[in-house]
């Protein structure tokens, strides 16, 4: 199946300034996120870097790596998409994977994961991951978004909230997770390019605003998201200096 991976990145960042230049062992992390997707999707995925800056289109160009230069004023990152599939003339029907410009470790596995479920959903708008949670400190973590599934893998809600929530959850506090374990979500897109076009136009939901999670709108709004529940956790990706250094490491030690 033939998709296009669309990777966001934007040079302003408040916490780690110039982020998607940033070095990771002789190239720009966001050259290093192209690069570890193209090595594990099919060549017939056109992976494309979609900026705000021109000095990141000429990092990608050194680098062999495709970049098309967007607007810098867009409200959200749904906007900028939405742009770059109008640039790359895609059509309505055609799928777009986003992956975020500061996960070096994605899994390329993932990516096509995620574009293969949405596939395999002719009702559903969108795709998504997410996998089964080991621990109560992630369970009741705001901070990690959880969602519930229907029996055909569609998404039923997204929450910051521990959900599924059993029964007898609050007898002797929050010591054991429920079963079947609970599923956290992870922050990786799929989208056929008419609802991506469609969505910057659709009003916030309620909920939306409530939990602050984006995908709540689209839901809202009677569209379906398909779920892929990986096996594994997705690797980390980068906000922090701190992140940077570990991700340094951990290309200095493979490469060793």
């Amino acid at each position: 199946m033939a998709y296009t991976v669309l990777i966001p990145a934007r040079l302003a960042s408040t916490r780690l300034p110039n982020k998607p230049l940033a070095d990771i062992g002789g190239a720009p992390m966001v050259v290093r996120v192209a690069q570890r997707v193209r090595s594990g999707v099919p060549a017939s995925a056109r992976i494309v870097v979609v900026c705000d800056h021109s000095s990141i289109i000429q990092a990608c160009h050194s680098h062999g790596v495709e970049a098309i230069l967007t607007r810098k004023d867009h409200a959200s990152g749904s906007d900028r998409l939405a742009e770059a599939c109008d640039i790359l003339a895609l059509a309505e029907d055609a799928i777009v994977v986003n992956v975020q410009g500061d996960e070096p470790l994605i899994d390329p596995a993932l990516v096509q994961a995620v574009a293969d479920a949405l596939k395999a959903q002719p009702l559903a708008s969108m795709g998504t991951a997410a996998h089964a949670i080991a621990s109560v400190a992630d369970f009741t973590n705001p901070n990690v978004v959880k969602v519930v599934l229907d029996a055909a893998g569609l998404a039923m809600y997204f929450s910051r909230a521990p959900i599924a929530w059993w029964r007898d959850g609050f007898a002797k506090g929050v010591q054991t997770l429920p079963q079947p374990a609970p599923l956290r979500h992870i922050g990786i897109y799929s989208y056929r390019v008419g609802f991506l076009r469609l969505f910057p136009q659709l009003p916030q939901a309620p909920m939306e605003v409530t939990e602050a999670l984006e995908q709540l709108r689209a839901m809202w709004h009677g569209h379906r998201i398909a779920v892929h529940v990986s096996a594994h956790a997705p690797g980390p990706g980068v906000d922090t200096p701190e992140d940077l250094a570990r991700i340094r490491a951990i290309f200095v030690a493979n490469s060793g």
